[in-house]
């Protein structure tokens, strides 16, 4: 081609190279939205991953007495004794279990063991932040660790959760997680999936900022002194009115990150927990904990103290709170916009959900590689806790109660010995 009509070609091919940029912007247009809003939401989870994956486990020489503090309510004396025995291994100062005044077959059993360290006490419970209150009271160590009473202790857990206090600002110190006996459900074993995020992939990242917005009462660890100044405040809470039952590991947290302590993870102080076996039970729990995170959370901003934590703890808890709109938004936005009634059309829009959730599942699968045949299943149940499950907390967040257990019955709701493989108690 002579380059003449090179040069005079050369305004068509830029008018043709425009037109296509403009097309192909059309079309993709209608997916900015949600592309914009998934950018933001995987730009902070990315944010939290690296941070945790920098945090590693607190090392010290610090070692001082530590006062293990147990409300009982009704507990099968089978998971209680088990672990009981694994809280008395690890030597502490000495052990508190606040029992309910009916919970006597347990409270024989303990005084059978005839322990001094060992003080089973029975109390007439008005909730476990009562039963709590009494315990902390009667503690003498410098350390609580206020522990439930299905939770045992992997070996070292006592000597590991204690090196964090080394710091004088170090209030409260979050411990690792994971399902007791997980492969005995189906229901335990999602669980552990969705416990696993939680400790491996934002925990560690609040926690190396000093700001864990809720230290888990499964096996919370605690400075005395900075507990009994707002003690009162944890067993006296009252949301629009009505005396709060649960909720008593975010009330503590916030309680002492208000006073200026600051509350980090211990990963390497493990906890194993019983987790509900059946459907009903793993909803009534997830229901319970979401109604406990907006009174906790909205009671935080309300307050102020959500704006003095560091960026990380803000922006997880607020999007704890958004959830449901985040994840209704983009269900909604796929099924009534762009969701094509076609075959390619749902296999896409099913193989987008399976993969975003498989890459956030990462950090569980790469331990558990073989529970990739689970992901459809927690896909669906990330979707039913954050719509269903969260919308029905919000609109009865103010509903007070336990939901898994009963004045009439002993252990919680699937979580009774019965529903695991039996193991000798020591």
């Amino acid at each position: 081609m002579p380059p003449s009509a090179f040069f005079a070609s050369e305004p068509a091919l830029l008018q043709y190279g425009w037109h296509v940029v403009t097309d192909t912007l059309a079309s993709l247009a209608p997916y900015f939205p949600i592309a914009i809003a998934g950018s933001i939401v995987w730009a902070l989870w990315l944010y939290r991953v690296v941070l945790s994956r920098r945090a590693h486990a607190i090392e010290s020489t610090f070692r001082t007495t530590c006062s293990v503090v147990v409300p009982s309510f009704h507990e099968d004396p089978e998971i209680l004794l088990r672990c009981l025995a694994s809280w008395r291994a690890q030597d502490p100062t000495e052990i508190i279990i606040v029992l309910d005044v009916a919970d006597i077959e347990a409270y024989e059993r303990i005084e059978a063991l005839s322990d001094p360290l060992i003080r089973p006490i029975l109390f007439h419970h008005a909730g476990k932040r009562s039963a709590l209150g009494a315990g902390i009271r009667l503690a003498d160590s410098e350390l609580l660790f206020l522990t439930d009473s299905d939770t045992s202790w992997t070996d070292g857990f006592l000597e590991a959760a204690q090196k964090p206090f080394i710091d004088p600002l170090v209030g409260g110190v979050s411990t690792q997680q994971n399902v007791y006996q997980r492969e005995t459900s189906l229901w335990r074993l999602i669980a552990d999936w969705l416990v696993n995020l939680r400790y491996y992939d934002y925990v560690p990242a609040m926690g190396r900022a000093g700001a864990v917005p809720c230290v888990s009462g499964r096996t919370a660890v605690y400075r005395r002194d900075a507990v009994l100044p707002v003690l009162d405040n944890l067993e006296n809470e009252f949301f629009l009115g009505r005396r709060c039952i649960s909720g008593d590991d975010g009330r503590l947290t916030w309680l002492v990150l208000a006073s200026g302590y600051k509350t980090v993870h211990q990963s390497s102080a493990r906890a194993l927990s019983m987790f509900p076996s059946s459907f009903a039970a793993f909803v009534k729990q997830r229901v319970r904990w979401s109604r406990n995170s907006y009174r906790c959370y909205l009671t935080a901003i309300a307050k102020g103290w959500l704006w003095r934590v560091p960026f990380v703890t803000k922006i997880t808890v607020l999007q704890i709170l958004l959830t449901p709109v985040t994840m209704g938004l983009t269900i909604g936005y796929l099924l009534f916009s762009r969701l094509e009634l076609s075959t390619l059309g749902i296999v896409a829009t099913v193989g987008w959900l399976l993969l975003g959730r498989g890459i956030r599942g990462f950090s569980h699968l790469r331990r558990h590689p073989v529970e990739i045949f689970l992901l459809p299943i927690v896909a669906l149940t990330v979707i039913f806790i954050a719509l269903p499950i969260k919308v029905f907390a919000f609109v009865t967040m103010n509903k007070q109660g336990w939901l898994t257990r009963h004045a009439d019955s002993v252990g919680g709701d699937g979580q009774t010995a019965r529903t695991l493989i039996a193991e000798p108690v020591h």
